[in-house]
This record gives structure tokens, C-alpha cells and sequence, in this order.
């Protein structure tokens, strides 16, 4: 990284133009650093013409952000940031093998650091979690004001054996001082495992149900949800992270159903990923589904 006075100017890929790494991209862009975005086919001619396209939820207003783009990684980078499905790494590492660089690897994920690194050196894996939210209207990302990349909830940053090493607090700092929430996670390969034994059963009987709401509606259904919930979490190798989590295996089911259906409810869940039907989201799903069975089997 150069200094600019004190503050650190990182030379950063962002590996995905999505809704994630779009606005991920635009918020370092704008906070002074050096960020290209990683794009490819339609999504890439559009970035070169009007740059990222920005608005809120439903808002007429739509913002043009020119980040440079690019079309495959290079050497030189200080972090390539990846913001892709979990379905979706395999060729993304195959590209990162040749070139040089720390990697964050943002999205979900559940098979720990292991298969990351024997692509691209286990030394250059860092693991992590975008808590964002947003949609593409074509060609723009339309995001939620209070979840513009990560302004409430703290985005999980973490070495793969837990360790506070110096590269580390150099990112969350960079990322902090750029207005992301950013935090040090050392527990973060545990934190990961617990998401997908949560997220999977969960965006599994939200696509069974047609939509988080008529899943609410169904108390039979998020019941047999939480069934699935537990059994993950009691799959698990390590302790459930955030601890909060071991609550879905300790409080009374007359509790947490209708805790779960004022969730499935809630706008937060409406503007996820969750709710969303495409198969790209139900491939992600059954590639964590394979890796939390894989974990079981281990045990």
C-alpha cells in the first residue's frame, strides 16, 4: 500500500460486479483508492459506458459512479476482494492461481480455508462476510440506505486460523476509514459454518414456499425448518458463532417459531437474497448443503 499523509491508499480488485461488489467497489473508490472491478460480458460493456449505476430501493435518482473495470485479475494488487456464490469460486480460484496477492474471499461459504488455499497458496487466504443487501434493476443496483455495503451490522473479517496478524488490521482499518463496518473475526471459518447451517435450511423452505412470506404463513413448515436448523448446528465441528445462534438449539420451539416467522416477515429478509427465486440462488444453495454434509460426515 502507499501513504497519502496517514492514510493508506490500497490497490484493490474487486472479483465480481454484482450488488455486492458494485456498491463494495464504489465505496473504496470514492473513500481515495486505487479499485478496479472485475466484470465480464454485458455487465462489463455497461460498467465501461455509464460506470456503476446506483439508487435506493425506489428511488427515480440513479447515481453514475466511474470505477475503472477490467476483465481478468493481474499481479500488483495489495487484496483482491471476492464477491461471488458459493457455487461460483471453482473458476474464480483457477483465474487467481497465476497471479499474485492476498485474497479475501466475501460470500458463503461452509468447507473452511482448505480448498481455497490449495488453489492459490493457503498464506494468500482471507475469509469474510459482506452483511449488505440489494438488487439489480438492470443495469442498477438498488440498495437500502441503511444497508448501503455495511453501515448497522459489522462486516466479519478474519484470518483462516484465527490469528490478529498485521495484513489484517491493515484491511479492517483501510475498510473502517472508508465508512464500512468492517471488524476482525477470530472465529471466522466457525462463523461461516454457522451462516450456512442457518442460511441453508432457511432459503431452502423459502423457495419450497414460494416466498419468505407464505413461508411464514405456514407454521408446520418453518417448524420443520427449524428441525433442519438444529441438526446442522448440532452437525457442527466447532461451538455455534455468534453464540447467539446456539439459542435455536436450546430455547423452546413454541418460542422460536413465532420468533422465525416475525423474521421471515421483516424487510430485511424481503430485500436478501433469500427471496429470490433464480437458480443461481438454489445453486448456491445445494453447494453449501454439500459442504455442511461433507463437515457432518467428518465428524
Amino acid at each position: 500500500m502507499s501513504e497519502t499523509g496517514k492514510r493508506a491508499i490500497m490497490k484493490l480488485l474487486v472479483y465480481g460486479a454484482g450488488v455486492l461488489g458494485s456498491q463494495f467497489a464504489v465505496r473504496m473508490h470514492e473513500a481515495g483508492h486505487d479499485v478496479a472491478l472485475l466484470a465480464r460480458g454485458e455487465r462489463l460493456a455497461s460498467l465501461r459506458e455509464r460506470g456503476v449505476r446506483l439508487a435506493e430501493e425506489n428511488s427515480a435518482v440513479i447515481r453514475g459512479v466511474p470505477v475503472p473495470v477490467v476483465e481478468r485479475p493481474a499481479d500488483g494488487y495489495d487484496l483482491t476482494t471476492v464477491f461471488v456464490r458459493a457455487h461460483q469460486v471453482d473458476p474464480v480460484l483457477d483465474s487467481l492461481a497465476g497471479v499474485d496477492g492476498d485474497v479475501l474471499f466475501l460470500h458463503n461459504w461452509a468447507a473452511g480455508a482448505g480448498p481455497l488455499g490449495e488453489v492459490i497458496g493457503p498464506e494468500r487466504v482471507l475469509l469474510g462476510y459482506p452483511v449488505a443487501a440489494g438488487t439489480m434493476d438492470g443495469d442498477v443496483v438498488r440498495y437500502r440506505r441503511a444497508n448501503f455495503v455495511t453501515r448497522r451490522v459489522s462486516m466479519p473479517i478474519g484470518e483462516p486460523d484465527g490469528r490478529a496478524t498485521p495484513r489484517l488490521e491493515r484491511i479492517v482499518q483501510a475498510f473502517r476509514a472508508a465508512g464500512l463496518n468492517a471488524k476482525a473475526e477470530p472465529r471466522m471459518d466457525a462463523w461461516l459454518k454457522t451462516h450456512a447451517a442457518f442460511e441453508v435450511p432457511l432459503g431452502l423452505a423459502v423457495q419450497a414456499a414460494g416466498g419468505p412470506s407464505a413461508l411464514a404463513g405456514d407454521p408446520r413448515a418453518v417448524r420443520r425448518m427449524l428441525g433442519h436448523i438444529r441438526d446442522n448446528l448440532g452437525a457442527q465441528p466447532t461451538p455455534a458463532v455468534p453464540s447467539a445462534f446456539a439459542m435455536l438449539q436450546k430455547l423452546p420451539e413454541g418460542l422460536l417459531v413465532p420468533m422465525l416467522r416475525r423474521f421471515l416477515r421483516s424487510s430485511a429478509v424481503e430485500s436478501s437474497a433469500l427471496n429470490n427465486a433464480s437458480p443461481a440462488t438454489r445453486a448456491e444453495l445445494d453447494r453449501l448443503a454439500d459442504q455442511l454434509s461433507a463437515l457432518a460426515s467428518a465428524r
